[in-house]
């Protein structure tokens, strides 16, 4: 059950930012200063909030106060009541940052790959700090970056789902290689693969082996000749003991719903006709046509909104015969109100279908 905090109003400037406010009737105008050289602390974390003095006492913002808490708030405009609601339990995640995009208003989307995969917006709303306790802002995100995240609770109905990020904690920065796999061995305390000519990696049971789309790899199915890219390290040991792996991406096929499979080729193929489809959106993809994720899903698990009646009744055909999709995903810069582009074509003759409902 959520907790609630009602707080009645008698001073009308504490919910905005403003160090002079003015309100009719309930309050008079006032006048303090900003106080930027006094920390407002958070559980042990510099909230970021500047508090404003008035005739000797601190004020700060309701609004930001309580999303700092773990409120939100709502304001009773007819009863004057400002009401504090406890938020829901935010999601937590552990991965790799596997690409940061920068967007407008200093905002940055970032891919976490991990026990999950997700899209994160950070902003400066999000607390990001390191493993010694150090504040830290976006721009210290990069690709290979092993982080703990907090968000949501609420999450775009989209593939991946997409939030906005509470806070990080950054653990490590990992070295990035894409190349393909020349040897596996299974060792007593794990699994070791050579990727390329020189790099040795050693595998344990911390290790997390996926494709791109966040699905789970067995290590007995990964063979040589294999386009992986791994995430290792931190440090670089090309003439020492083999590096330990920390995420080993597979992406040289897309395993699918019943156990079906698709090879690079095929996937590129795809990516080739989702685009030639998605033309008149180029000015808003944000995704590059070749990085567009490609996947198969069951025909009862998409919702498709299908345009000319050749492409219903194909549709109607697939789903009565328990058939199969292919979905190419494109992000775009509309995401946040409306979810990723997504085209879908018939898995066994490629025939476009039409696009996912976006949300």
């Amino acid at each position: 059950m959520k907790k609630k905090l009602t707080v009645f109003l008698t001073l009308a400037g504490i919910i905005g930012t403003s160090a002079a406010v003015g309100a009719e009737g309930l309050a008079e105008k006032v006048t303090g200063y900003l106080q930027k050289e006094v920390k407002v602390l958070v559980n042990g974390q510099d909230s970021m909030l500047t508090p404003v003095y008035i005739n000797g006492e601190a004020y700060i913002p309701v609004r930001d106060a309580a999303t700092k808490l773990g409120y939100t708030l709502n304001y009773d405009q007819e009863n004057k009541e400002i009401e504090l609601d406890e938020a829901a339990d935010l999601i937590r995640a552990s991965g790799v940052i596997v690409s940061v995009q920068a967007q407008e208003n200093g905002k940055y989307r970032i891919e976490l790959l991990g026990n999950t995969r997700v899209i994160l917006t950070v902003d400066k709303s999000t607390t990001i700090t390191s493993l010694d306790g150090k504040t830290l802002s976006p721009t210290d995100l990069k690709a290979g970056t092993q982080i703990d995240a907090e968000f949501g609770p609420a999450i775009a109905m989209s593939f991946p789902g997409q939030a906005q990020a509470v806070s990080i904690n950054i653990h490590a920065d990992r070295a990035v290689i894409e190349d393909t796999i020349k040897d596996v061995k299974h060792k007593d305390d794990g699994w070791q693969v050579r990727i390329g000519d020189a790099l040795i990696l050693n595998a344990g049971k911390e290790t997390r082996v996926m494709t791109s789309l966040g699905e789970s790899v067995n290590w007995e199915d990964l063979k040589a000749g294999m386009k992986v890219k791994a995430y290792y390290g931190p440090l670089e040991t090309k003439n020492l003991p083999p590096s330990p792996v920390f995420l080993l991406v597979v992406q040289s096929q897309v395993p699918v719903t019943g156990g079906l499979k698709m090879s690079s080729e095929t996937a590129q193929e795809f990516r080739n006709l989702a685009w030639a489809q998605v033309s008149a959106q180029v000015s808003h993809i944000t995704t590059k046509q070749n990085e567009a994720a490609v996947h198969i899903v069951s025909s009862k698990e998409s919702g498709i909104l299908a345009s000319s009646a050749d492409q219903k009744k194909l549709l109607e055909n697939i789903q009565a015969a328990n058939g199969n999709f292919v979905t190419v995903t494109y992000n775009t810069d509309q995401d946040e109100l409306l979810g990723p582009l997504i085209a879908v074509f018939d898995f066994k003759t490629k025939a476009f279908i039409g696009f996912n409902i976006r949300k």
